[in-house]
């Protein structure tokens, strides 16, 4: 099978996107060929059989610029491969651009998408893909006619627990971005409530603001200061994807923020390394399992979150492993990269009968 793939950012040192690139590595271990065009490229590092071309975004390329190089490359493509399928993964934009192009030639394309926005440009996505695919029944909130669940795809060899010396006093953990969306304040405010109810207990955000949200997340750091926080909430900033599983088996929990929606995959590749993980986000419910009531709370709810975790830390250390090796399960089970690789392939062998 022979596969054109489109991508949001190709860097295996990308703190957010850094993960695509072990995807692609494991898809090439599957198919003859990959060809993917990116929007944007960084450090690559793929096999043999994949060959990476950017439509020059990390350049400064502007938009009509991008478009001309989009239509450089996968002309080029066509003319020099027989392509089997399309995945665009997380880019609709780009399923929207090669759709005239792809369509005549029957190269069915199927669209990974997970995030609760439903744009128009999503929309026509989905009417000219063959398929779309996502995490979860709440990842995705537009039609269901042509949607298949398959998954997040973790890498448990890479994220995996391991004897590390723990962070003393514990830490708990927040990976992702610093915007509303994720709620970080939330947080800032239950460790406070933790503070004063005597428990000693550090908190670490790992991961920076996107350039829109740059005012917000100094609001968020000036709050955690004026709150006399400064000295137990730490804010890391950005690591890159590979380097944040030392976090993770440092840490004694992780906590996401985010509303009921698409499912990240932070608290995932944190429970991947046997550490509890803290959620807002209802998508979770199955797969925190029997532990759900202890980990689920309420967004936006500080004294919640608070009370779920003085419970952990309440939480017998047995108990506690016990917990961890049940959640790693979990994710072994449900969203292993080996297993999404199995469940893509089957996707695009059904396009193309």
């Amino acid at each position: 099978m022979r596969v054109l793939l489109f991508n949001l950012a190709t860097d295996v040192d990308d703190p957010v996107l850094g993960f695509t690139t072990r995807w692609i590595q494991a898809l090439a271990e599957q198919v003859a060929f990959i060809h993917v065009i990116t929007m944007r490229a960084g450090r690559i590092d793929v096999p043999d059989n994949v060959r990476v071309y950017s439509v020059g975004k990390e350049k400064g390329y502007s938009e009509p610029r991008r478009v001309m190089e989009f239509y450089r490359h996968l002309f080029r493509v066509l003319r020099e491969d027989e392509i089997d399928v399309c995945f665009s993964h997380m880019i609709p934009i780009f399923t929207l651009l090669a759709a005239p192009v792809l369509k005549p030639k029957g190269v069915p394309i199927v669209t990974w998408y997970a995030h609760r926005q439903v744009t128009t440009t999503l929309k026509l996505a989905h009417h000219l893909s063959d398929k779309m695919v996502t995490i979860s029944e709440s990842s995705y909130r537009y039609r269901r006619d042509k949607l298949i669940i398959i998954g997040h795809g973790i890498d448990t060899n890479r994220f995996s627990p391991r004897a590390t010396l723990p962070a003393n006093p514990p830490l708990l953990l927040s990976v992702g971005r610093l915007s509303p969306i994720k709620d970080p304040m939330t947080l800032v405010e239950a460790m406070g409530i933790l503070l004063r109810e005597g428990y000693d207990v550090r908190c670490a955000f790992v991961g920076e603001a996107p350039e829109r949200d740059r005012a917000y997340a100094e609001h968020v750091r000036e709050q955690a200061k004026n709150r006399g926080l400064d000295r137990v909430v730490e804010f890391v900033g950005a690591v890159p994807n590979q380097e944040v599983v030392h976090w993770y088996r440092r840490c004694f929990a992780h906590v996401n923020l985010c509303p009921t929606g698409a499912l990240d995959k932070a608290p995932l590749e944190a429970m991947a390394c046997g550490k509890p993980s803290f959620a807002a986000n209802e998508g979770f419910r199955d797969i925190l399992g029997r532990w759900r009531e202890r980990l689920l709370f309420r967004h936006g709810d500080a004294e919640d979150l608070a009370r779920k975790v003085a419970g952990l830390l309440d939480l017998d250390e047995t108990e506690r492993q016990i917990m961890g090796r049940e959640l790693r399960q979990s994710v072994l089970t449900h969203h292993s990269l080996e297993r999404l690789m199995r469940r893509l392939l089957s996707v695009f062998e059904a396009v193309q009968l």
